[in-house]
């Protein structure tokens, strides 16, 4: 049985953590033995360990933004070197015969496959834009130590193309297991104390200052001038660097005249849950989110999406079928979106069945297992 060595750069229950418990599964699926390396405990170590899956917590290096002066490049190589020469002993004593790295925050994956010599394969979530060297630097980067580039949406891949090797690329869209949202119900505005009738619109995310978490309140703005039976909902923790952003979401809550329109439950684990108590679902980034999760889940659970209209968001949402893309700058025109949702519970419901049908079809957890066992058998060339 081939080992497989997979690298993740967070603990959490987020969209990208949960696909790599998915991964996980695969390459167990295709006949390997999976290691997972996370960089600190959490609650994702715990839903990994129940596979009967080895986990070892090495802060590994993770590239964040704050790494890009200089002292923090030299502190981030350092970290590296370190974490390097542990990850090299471990492939040699385990005989790891391919590394999976989970998003290109991970270089490390790429670093030790180069000096092991053992295959690799980068799974990439993030669409870089700027700046504009980095972008170049890292793209070079992935091309250099990838056997396989994995895309979870068209956009993620054209934005590598001018930078990749095109063989190299490959498309496979994240899988959700659609049950537990399908089949919940919970009431959500009864934990909030609000009234049954009071429509209930909500977002999903960590918090981050390309999330959109204050785009979303200038959206609730526009909409809590023209609607009183209407409140906002808010569920997400920080990235850690980025605990500042509370006091904007606060400052801008106070400043939009929202105080009691606004309930942010911070970070839950029981996201069925919370889809479940809403009516309509928000993706307000403000950058092209790649192929948010969070989308799927809401469709999962038979709600009306408005998103962004960028990123792996124009591949989910078919607009005024499912739900509606909208701009990500402009707040009064994202508003006008809601309106006829919040007005119209039977478009709502539509809306949200349609969605919830396509996610079935197209974006299951099971067509995801299959695409990424043939993934691993491929690279490592074993026949399906």
């Amino acid at each position: 049985m081939h080992k497989i060595l997979i690298i993740h750069s967070a603990a959490d229950l987020y969209g990208a953590s949960k696909s790599l418990v998915r991964s996980t599964m695969a390459a167990m699926e295709a006949g390997m033995q999976p290691i997972v390396v996370l960089p600190y405990e959490g609650p994702l170590k715990d839903l990994i360990e129940q596979l009967n899956v080895t986990v070892i917590i090495l802060d590994h290096g993770v590239l964040r933004r704050k790494n890009l002066s200089p002292s923090g490049l030299v502190a981030l190589t350092a970290q590296l070197i370190r974490a390097g020469r542990k990850l090299l002993k471990l492939i040699k004593e385990e005989n790891i015969k391919l590394i999976y790295t989970n998003s290109n925050a991970n270089v490390i994956g790429g670093i030790i496959s180069r000096v092991s010599g053992v295959k690799h394969v980068w799974h990439i979530r993030e669409i870089i834009e700027n700046p504009k060297w980095f972008k170049y630097m890292l793209h070079y980067f992935i091309n250099y130590t990838g056997d396989l580039i994995i895309g979870v949406s068209g956009p993620v891949l054209e934005n590598m193309k001018p930078n990749v090797q095109e063989n190299k690329l490959k498309l496979v869209y994240n899988g959700i297991d659609y049950q537990p949202f399908k089949e919940i119900h919970s009431d959500l505005k009864a934990e909030i104390g609000i009234s049954q009738d009071t429509i209930l619109i909500g977002m999903i995310a960590r918090v981050h200052f390309w999330k959109g978490q204050t785009y979303f309140l200038d959206v609730a703005k526009q909409l809590a001038d023209k609607y009183d039976h209407i409140h906002f909902v808010m569920v997400g923790d920080a990235f850690t660097g980025y605990e500042y952003l509370y006091d904007e979401i606060k400052s801008k809550i106070k400043v939009n005249g929202l105080e009691g329109k606004v309930t942010d439950l911070g970070y839950r684990i029981d996201i069925p849950n919370i889809m479940s108590g809403l009516d309509i679902f928000m993706l307000p980034s403000i950058l092209p989110d790649p192929l948010p999760t969070t989308v799927l889940e809401a469709m999962a659970a038979g709600k009306p999406v408005v998103a962004t209209n960028h990123g792996g968001a124009m591949e989910m949402v078919l607009d005024s079928e499912t739900g509606y893309l909208v701009p990500w700058d402009n707040a009064p025109k994202a508003a006008t979106a809601f309106e006829q949702l919040i007005e119209d519970e039977n478009l709502r419901i539509t809306m949200g069945n349609a969605g919830q049908q396509r996610v079935i079809k197209d974006f299951s957890i099971e067509a995801y297992i299959q695409n990424m066992g043939k993934v691993f058998e491929g690279v490592l060339g074993r026949k399906s």
